[in-house]
């Protein structure tokens, strides 16, 4: 039976879509190129993605899952000869919880539209990032996402109690639990967490919610040194007595251009420091909470932590700030972007960027560094911009001075995008034989004739 007839009679005429429109769609953001496969298959619930991978598995068909398309390690693409099952008209909020403070979600809805509903219970998702209003919270879990509140309340990981998932044969493994506290066996919800939809396609999820915080205080500083840099996060986080909820550091470089023409952010503070900390304290006391966050930044000031300082002063002042660095797209302007999100302990950040800084300048020739990222979590997102007619050219040669150090100095190829297929050929920098051996025989036994997602990782 053809491909495209087999699977409409499963989800509906409307919910495959052939090579034609496929042709149409964007392969992701930041991406020139378009989608290609040889179907697209949009179920609506389980049962049908359980019926669509039973059939592609049994036709001897390879199925890429794909979510907000907002990755940026390749690890959706699919080839020609694939299926894409796209979670797009998965996008059902089943259950929000008020007394248990939990969610209850289909892979597809996008973590902006969780966020805005749970707030109307006055409760938060705190996972929040750049791309909330695309990424879906499926995608989210199978790349174990970070994002701005990590120091606070952790990785995507840690905000999942339960999930359902379809096995490459079409088996559906429901471990929909909603309780913080089950110790009762293997937790086989963290297998497939982070594993790039390899082992298995999320479809629900059960999500633990918090109280929504009464007061948001941010600021934007300038920073001296490298060394400051990292006594003003111990000082930070301990004046506000755990309610720091976000530090995220942008070097000189990155916070000029996005405060530059043609980008539309304007400087808080002057653009003559080296660095520059947005600082996030969510809490419950509005008044008691901003005198406390204020005398922290004053106490810093006395201490030299801080050259200078803007204090945001309403709901309009925080979003300038936080725009700015979620501005990411200005990297695009003028260039190709290379981009990396790599991890390292604190301690060898900064003789890291000066090694890389001078690397790139020798190997390169004319070429942009951008480094800006969560600092407080050592997560931090380093591009190098080269020309177009460079790009191809460059690119191994940039990765392999980004990735090179890393293992020497206990960092990862990846703090929180994922392998796919751009970073497979090192993920040996940062992970054992054998752990790499043991991915391996996971893969294998869920997974033994390679159907979902093939090709990535390793």
């Amino acid at each position: 039976m053809d491909t495209i007839e087999a699977l409409r009679a499963i989800v509906g005429e409307s919910g495959v879509l052939g090579t034609t429109d496929i042709a149409t769609r964007s392969a992701g953001f930041m991406r020139p190129d378009t989608l290609k496969a040889r179907a697209l298959v949009r179920p609506r619930d389980t049962g049908e993605v359980s019926q669509a991978i039973r059939w592609c598995h049994g036709n001897g068909l390879r199925i890429v899952t794909q979510g907000g398309l907002t990755g940026l390690v390749h690890g959706a693409d699919a080839s020609p000869d694939e299926v894409i099952l796209s979670m797009e008209r998965m996008r059902v909020i089943e259950v929000i919880d008020p007394v248990q403070r939990i969610a209850v979600v289909q892979a597809g809805v996008t973590l902006q539209a969780l966020q805005e509903a749970v707030e109307q219970h006055d409760l938060s998702f705190p996972l929040d990032l750049g791309a909330r209003g695309t990424a879906t919270l499926g995608g989210n879990a199978a790349t174990n996402a970070g994002g701005n509140r990590v120091i606070r309340y952790g990785m995507m990981r840690d905000m999942i109690l339960g999930l359902e998932v379809v096995l490459a044969d079409g088996t559906i493994l429901s471990s929909m639990n909603r309780l913080i506290k089950n110790n009762a066996g293997y937790d086989l919800k963290h297998i497939f967490i982070g594993s790039e939809g390899t082992l298995g396609v999320i479809t629900r999820l059960v999500l633990r919610l918090r109280e929504k915080p009464q007061s948001q205080d941010v600021a934007i500083v300038g920073v001296p040194s490298f060394e400051a840099l990292t006594k003003l996060l111990k000082h930070v986080d301990s004046a506000l007595g755990g309610s720091l909820s976000a530090f995220e550091v942008m070097w000189q470089s990155f916070y000029r251009l996005v405060t530059s023409p043609p980008a539309r952010g304007k400087a808080p503070v002057s653009q003559d420091h080296p660095y520059y900390v947005l600082i996030e304290c969510l809490g419950a006391d509005a008044r008691l909470d901003s005198e406390r966050f204020v005398a922290a930044l004053e106490t810093a000031l006395e201490a030299k932590l801080i050259s200078d300082a803007a204090v945001a002063k309403s709901d309009n002042d925080r979003g300038a700030f936080w725009s700015l660095r979620d501005d990411v797209a200005q990297v695009v302007v003028g260039g190709m972007p290379v981009v990396f999100d790599i991890s390292l302990p604190l301690a060898a950040m900064e003789q890291y960027v000066e090694a890389l800084g001078g690397d790139l300048k020798a190997g390169l020739g004319e070429h942009r560094l951008w480094i800006f990222g969560h600092l407080g979590d050592g997560n931090l997102h380093v591009i190098v911009q080269v020309p177009p007619q460079s790009y191809l050219a460059l690119r191994p040669k940039i990765e392999a001075l980004v990735y090179g150090p890393l293992g020497k100095l206990g960092g990862s190829i990846s703090a929180e995008h994922g392998i796919g297929l751009e970073k497979k050929p090192y993920l040996s920098v940062c992970r054992s034989e054998g752990e790499i051996t043991l991915m391996r025989a996971l893969k294998a036994a869920l997974d033994p004739d390679g159907v979902l997602n093939p090709g990535k990782i390793f």
